[in-house]
């Protein structure tokens, strides 16, 4: 899988990422998994190729790739002659992801405290401020934008292909998860432990990187169980 570059987005702060030309398939990748994630496409639901096309004006060619990516994540799976579901959301199985993400997160974010270029951790402060003004107005909708283009630009930094095809797919999941939970959640408290992340990131300190993405990882299997009622 190819590094991921993170988009343009406008903040408060200013612009952060450069723009990327993406592909087609990579359009109708991005939009379908916020629809995912946002529940656009609730869990459980099942869609056509035709369906998606309209809704998202991409053609079925784009289509097809995209969802084949979606397919290897298990965010959707094939019904055949039915189109495609919408893959629900399983206790056990989040736990689970929650404990392999712990590790991978390690290895990304001390890969990208070492390798960040110096735009790459002017865009990490950027999107920390981004995050935090969303958490203050509670608004969900850029929070999880800015949660999003802070992954990918974790991914680009890190530079390692091999980790990112196991990680990127836990974050979409871990998304998707905390939206439709998200009234059990703290933004305010999710927004300080992303802040100290990137922070530790930006400076390229990679020891405090990695006690900061085990208190976020923490804080995620606190909600998990809480929003679960396991505590």
């Amino acid at each position: 899988m190819a590094v991921i570059a993170a988009k343009r987005i406008r903040t408060s702060r200013g612009v952060s990422a450069a723009p990327a030309r993406m592909s087609l398939a990579e359009q109708a990748y991005n939009r379908l998994e916020e629809m995912i994630v946002t529940l656009e496409l609730p869990p459980g639901s099942v869609v056509s190729e035709a369906e998606l096309s309209r809704r998202t004006k991409i053609g079925r060619t784009p289509l097809r790739e995209a969802l084949q990516r979606l397919l290897v994540q298990n965010l959707v799976t094939m019904l055949p002659h039915r189109g495609m579901m919408i893959s629900g959301i399983d206790v056990a199985d989040y736990l689970a992801l929650l404990e392999t993400r712990r590790v991978l997160d390690r290895l990304v974010v001390t890969k990208a405290a070492r390798r960040a270029t110096p735009e790459q951790r002017r865009n990490m402060r950027a999107i920390s401020g981004a995050m935090s003004e969303a958490a203050t107005t509670g608004d969900m909708a850029s929070f999880m934008r800015a949660d999003r283009e802070f992954d990918r630009l974790i991914e680009s930094a890190s530079r390692n292909t091999f980790a990112l095809q196991a990680s990127v797919p836990l974050h979409a999941h871990c998304r998707r998860f905390w939206y439709y939970f998200r009234h059990n959640g703290d933004l305010k408290r999710a927004a300080r432990l992303h802040a100290a992340l990137m922070q530790a990131l930006a400076d390229g300190d990679e020891e405090a990187a990695a006690e900061a993405s085990d208190g976020l990882m923490d804080y995620l299997e606190q909600f998990a169980r809480s929003a679960l009622d396991l505590a």
